[in-house]
């Protein structure tokens, strides 16, 4: 890029960079950004024809990094975050609602990271109260409907019946992958039957967690039966049982690409269910001003809004 260059960067292409860059797959980056494959690479070649340089490296079996990109990933990340607390801040001046707001989620939902969304609707309305619990999807779902919860995050088989009695929007849609040590005998490969999958020692999540209905369902439907010997409430004890060969994990495939799952060999059974990731709170509190800002910001860190 020259000095003096009329550099028209867009914030939703910096948004496309970060996706790619932490994903390592332009597959993976649009559906994150839940925006078409085609449309993720045109505005990532525009951003490089606006810099003057490659971003990655790209072959038909990886996506990588280049030197320029490594350089411009934190700098992006931090407009990101300025962006984000620009818009914050503006609100805030307008803002000022008071009340209380209880919430609840299932570990490892991917799509969503509860913490930062909390640090962020603080951010934005200091005059909410908020209360916090993490549980499994289906404690979650009672407390929502004893008015225990105003609001959960929680994650169900595609085919689970959810009812009317909820307000649901669904934020992602991911499948499960096989995780074992990578010395098994089921490291190898990419795709795996589930008859090979018969009489094995398995590391799962407690009874109540989407991720084992979701795991029970399927396993149910294929007349395979496996050992559930290690249970579990949480998710880097999970990954790490595994890591110590004591049993492998059918788990959602957003468990698999957090840093503790790095050097796990990662396969896909052969059609799988999906794993389903909404936020449901009770129809009488979708009008509420508390609820329906925090929806919004849900929506918006989601990428059900676009700019």
């Amino acid at each position: 890029m020259r000095s003096g260059d009329n550099v028209g960067v867009e914030l939703r292409q910096i948004e496309y960079f970060v996706a790619v860059a932490e994903e390592s797959s332009f597959t993976r980056a649009a559906e994150r950004s839940q925006v078409s494959q085609s449309g993720l690479s045109a505005a990532i070649r525009s951003l490089e024809r606006e810099l003057g340089s490659s971003l990655f490296h790209r072959t038909t079996r990886s996506v990588q990094l280049s030197r320029a990109g490594m350089a411009l990933l934190p700098k992006a990340r931090e407009m990101l975050r300025l962006a984000t607390a620009g818009r914050d801040a503006v609100a805030a001046t307008t803002a000022g609602l008071q009340g209380f707001l209880r919430l609840g989620a299932e570990q490892c939902l991917g799509v969503i990271d509860p913490p930062a969304l909390l640090e962020r609707f603080k951010r934005r309305e200091p005059g909410i109260d908020i209360a916090f619990t993490q549980a499994g999807s289906a404690f979650l779902l009672r407390q929502l409907r004893e008015e225990q919860l105003d609001i959960a995050f929680v994650a169900r088989p595609e085919s689970s019946r959810r009812g009317d009695d909820l307000h649901w929007i669904q934020l992602s849609q991911q499948g499960l992958v096989l995780l074992s040590a990578p010395a098994t005998p089921l490291a190898h490969g990419d795709e795996v039957a589930w008859e090979d999958l018969e009489g094995l020692t398995f590391v799962d999540f407690e009874e109540g967690w989407g991720a084992r209905e979701l795991s029970d369902l399927a396993f149910a439907a294929r007349g395979v039966n496996r050992r559930v010997q290690y249970t579990v409430n949480d998710v880097h004890t999970l990954l790490d049982m595994v890591r110590r060969g004591l049993g492998v994990a059918l788990v959602p495939e957003p468990v698999s690409r957090k840093p503790q799952a790095e050097g796990l060999a990662v396969r896909r059974p052969a059609v799988a269910g999906s794993w389903v990731v909404s936020i449901a709170t009770r129809p009488a509190l979708v009008a509420s001003p508390h609820v329906a800002v925090f929806l919004e910001l849900t929506a918006e860190e989601a990428g059900l809004l676009q700019d």
